[in-house]
């Protein structure tokens, strides 16, 4: 048996190489576990929303998206104006109490009409608009909680939870949905996004004892109480994109994000339509590729995602996947298959969940509270469903022109491109404000900026 020291030393050597510090580590098991719950609750329905899409028509896709985009628009000033009016350690839950509010009552709706391509579509595009609001309002708390340097250390483990998430619910979906059907499987994502809520309430008291709102010397600004309410405008979200060259950067680079994944992801729908004809195969190889992108994910961000962005930056996040895309693209052309397509969709998503999505997070952690909750929310929401629905529309029109696959294939690649070099330049932007103060290096303690531009 080991000795108690020996094992304190084999704690602290796991620790170091995950690059976790004393103190920390309260901090990053609640953030875990807390993207644990939130991804298993959605993942576990994510299957059932391709499957309904199908079901209302590939050719009819474009409307789901717009729609998905419309109703967006239509939350945005709501949420404007609880987020303004509601301190941030309310605020948070009580997002999260409407939503588990909303799957409950769609659970009730299935079971009564459990085959209504009206009720179908309504989940579909409710399922659109779900995801992007609890994970932009989850990555909003995080980059709250957490100071800059900690999250270039932390937030790939952090990402490793929502992984695991992603990775639980597919399986525990496809497991239940037999025994429980979808309506059971509605009400156990409720109870799942319900066990993320006394997470939020640990890690705003963790904040002021050694995350973002500990009082360091070398800020020039305080740290903002999350018990006040952020304050602003309906739209000031919205205003606060539109006057940040910083923040419009990263609007455009979410845009480019929502083209190569619609373009990527209409092509799944035509070849999953011709491969695979009957709806359980389809909901059976969405599971599989699902399953498949979490476990790949899981393993990059535990063991490469920090240790990346450690030593070659946020830039080299933020680049290196649009590239990879645009190869894919490339391939894709070539030889337009569905194994082709599959492995380019799992690239795309690994690429995403273990390397974009933390560092497109970090990008925030040098901004002001109101530039997190607000405009990240106004990015993550309806900058990305507009560059869906244009896209969509984009694409169709490509399909209407060109009759085929090879040139969205070639079109896709081009836009990737660009992507990559725009992430170059966000990581560099972020990077420069990042290392502003001295102590910044060496204690990851960066001050934040109050303009809402992060630069």
């Amino acid at each position: 048996m080991a000795s108690p020291i020996h094992s304190e030393h084999a704690r602290q050597a796991t620790r170091h190489g995950l690059g976790i510090q004393p103190g920390e580590g309260g901090a990053v098991a609640a953030g875990f576990l807390f993207f644990f719950c939130l991804f298993a609750s959605y993942f576990m329905l994510r299957p059932v929303r391709e499957t309904m899409g199908i079901a209302g028509g590939v050719q009819n896709l474009q409307w789901l998206f717009t729609a998905t985009f419309v109703v967006m628009l239509v939350a945005i000033p709501f949420y404007g104006l609880c987020s303004a009016r509601l301190p941030r350690r309310r605020f948070v839950p009580w997002v999260y109490a409407f939503f588990i509010a909303n799957l409950l009552g769609f659970a009730v709706a299935t079971r009564g009409a459990p085959d209504s391509i009206w009720l179908a579509r309504a989940f579909y595009v409710w399922l659109s608009v779900f995801n992007l609001f609890v994970v932009s309002v989850a990555w909003s708390l995080m980059a709250d909680v957490f100071r800059p340097g900690q999250a270039r250390r932390l937030f790939g483990l952090l990402a490793a939870g929502a992984s695991a998430g992603g990775l639980a619910g597919p399986l525990l979906g496809g497991w239940l949905v037999t025994r429980i059907g979808l309506t059971g499987l509605m009400v156990l994502s409720a109870a799942l996004l319900a066990a993320t809520l006394p997470g939020v309430g640990y890690l705003f008291g963790w904040r002021k004892r050694a995350g973002a709102g500990m009082l360091v010397a070398d800020d020039p600004v305080p740290a903002q109480d999350p018990a006040r309410p952020i304050g602003g405008g309906l739209w000031a979200g919205l205003t606060l994109v539109a006057r940040s060259r910083y923040l419009l950067g990263i609007s455009l680079f979410v845009i480019l994000l929502a083209t190569a994944s619609t373009f990527l992801y209409f092509e799944q729908a035509r070849l999953m339509a011709q491969t695979f004809p009957s709806r359980t195969q389809q909901t059976q190889v969405f599971s599989a590729i699902d399953a498949i992108v979490q476990a790949l994910t899981i393993l990059v961000q535990v063991f490469l995602s920090g240790r990346i962005a450690r030593r070659y930056g946020v830039a080299s996040l933020l680049t290196a996947v649009p590239l990879a895309v645009a190869a894919g693209f490339l391939v894709l052309a070539l030889w337009p298959t569905f194994a082709v397509l599959a492995g380019a969709m799992i690239l795309r998503r690994v690429g995403e969940y273990a390397l974009l999505r933390p560092g497109r997070e970090m990008l925030f952690t040098v901004v002001d509270a109101q530039t997190k909750y607000k405009a990240k929310n106004v990015i993550d929401t309806a900058v990305y469903r507009a560059g869906d629905a244009v896209s969509a529309w984009f694409k169709t029109a490509i399909d209407g022109l060109s009759g085929h696959p090879a040139v969205v294939a070639c079109t896709g690649a081009a836009l990737a491109l660009g992507w990559a070099w725009l992430g170059w330049w966000l990581g560099r932007r972020h990077e420069g404000q990042a290392g502003n103060a001295p102590a910044a290096a060496r204690t990851g303690m960066t001050p934040v900026s109050h303009d809402g531009s992060g630069a």
